[in-house]
């Protein structure tokens, strides 16, 4: 659907109101200024038939349009909603709706805009042009709905996947903390048996066992006792025999 976002401009005779000569001639020069696409000059002449006549319909109507077509949106939309509360006729009341309506599309206020074309209706059923901007109002309004809703939903899951790696690091970390202090127990076990090994060897070192005897050396302690043994018995021979030799009698 595109969109035909036409502004209402009032001509003189329009709501078939009266106004001085001097009023006319402004309005008549800013709405030739406006059709030239003079906006900014259109705006100072509105501007001046309203210092004729405050209460000027077309003045401040037109005056509106000139803001709209300036990009003055906040301007557009003060000057179209206080004509719409102030209008009586309803056909003035309805375009001046449909203006705000236009103003507040371009200014992205979609909802604001959405109310301002239906009160247009409300009060001029039978315009086309207003239902069609409504119904385009309406279609914009419902995709910003539909991409806010998507960005919500995309913010939410975004925040979901933050808080499973939250959990998922925090879970890392006690794993890897779990696993320094086994090692740490592991190493100092290690350590504490390697103390004890050493302190048992300097102790092995400084006094020999018993039962650590080797069989060599067992056997040559066997070899001198038996040789040891074998030289006293040697002695005691050699003694017995000079006992004996020194007995004996000389025969005569």
């Amino acid at each position: 659907m595109m969109k035909r976002l036409t502004i209402i401009l009032i001509g003189i005779l329009d709501c078939g109101l009266l106004f001085a000569q001097k009023d006319k001639k402004y309005v008549q020069e800013g709405n030739k200024l406006y059709g030239q696409k003079k906006y900014a000059e259109a705006e100072e002449r509105y501007r001046k038939s309203l210092e004729q006549s405050k209460v000027s319909v077309p003045g401040n109507f037109n005056l509106g349009d000139a803001f709209y077509r300036q990009k003055k949106y906040d301007d557009a939309v003060k000057q179209f909603t206080e004509i719409a509360g102030d209008a009586k006729d309803k056909t003035l009341k309805a375009g001046a709706y449909h203006n705000l309506g236009n103003t507040l599309l371009e200014s992205k206020k979609l909802k604001e805009s959405v109310e301002a074309y239906k009160q247009a209706l409300i009060n001029n059923p039978k315009d086309e042009e207003t239902r069609y901007n409504l119904a385009y109002a309406m279609e914009k309004l419902k995709q910003q709905e539909n991409k806010d809703k998507n960005k919500d939903k995309n913010k939410n899951k975004d925040k979901s996947k933050d808080k499973d790696k939250d959990k998922q690091d925090k879970d890392k970390q006690d794993q890897d903390k779990k696993n320094k202090d086994e090692n740490k127990k592991d190493q100092d076990k290690k350590d504490n048996k390697n103390n004890r090994d050493k302190k048992n060897q300097q102790q092995d070192g400084q006094s020999p066992q018993p039962d650590k005897l080797s069989k060599e050396d067992a056997e040559r302690m066997l070899e001198a006792l038996k040789n040891e043994e074998k030289n006293t018995q040697d002695k005691l021979k050699k003694k017995k025999a000079g006992n004996v030799k020194g007995r004996i009698e000389k025969d005569w």
